[in-house]
């Protein structure tokens, strides 16, 4: 009988993670790795990837890739989280716009500076969407 050896390139934390570094994006969800596996083991290979700090886990299904922080020497999002927040909302099928601040700021009607964190949608989004406390409001345009 054959024994089949199984080597850390046949492993799915490998082919995961090699997909991770292949693509351009920098927000993913299960989706991404459905032909992979199965919904709860692509599930479990992603927290494991967040765990060892591969991966920092942005809401519900939505992970981000992650390096170390230079000065605090935490684990941090590669990208702002505004950046993030868009790129996730986009993924998921929600329209973005510009947000009144942003508006005022751009037309000159106000000299406080937009801080991204709160992003203009058109639709509803009951989704989280920060880490470590830090989450993304949302603004409903039309």
């Amino acid at each position: 009988m054959y024994w089949y050896k199984m080597n850390k390139y046949n492993s799915l934390t490998y082919k995961v993670s090699a997909r991770i570094a292949r693509k351009n994006n920098a927000v993913f969800v299960r989706e991404d790795f459905e032909d992979l596996g199965g919904y709860d083991q692509i599930g479990r290979i992603l927290r494991q990837l967040a765990d060892t700090g591969k991966l920092v886990r942005i809401g519900y299904g939505l992970y981000a890739k992650a390096k170390r922080s230079t000065l605090t020497g935490d684990i941090v999002p590669t990208l702002p989280l505004p950046s993030l927040a868009k790129e996730a909302l986009e993924r998921l099928g929600v329209k973005i716009g510009i947000s009144q601040l942003e508006k005022d700021y751009n037309a000159g009607l106000t000299t406080q500076v937009p801080t991204r964190r709160k992003i203009a949608i058109k639709g509803r989004v009951s989704r989280k969407i920060g880490y470590n406390g830090t989450y993304i409001s949302y603004e409903r345009t039309d």
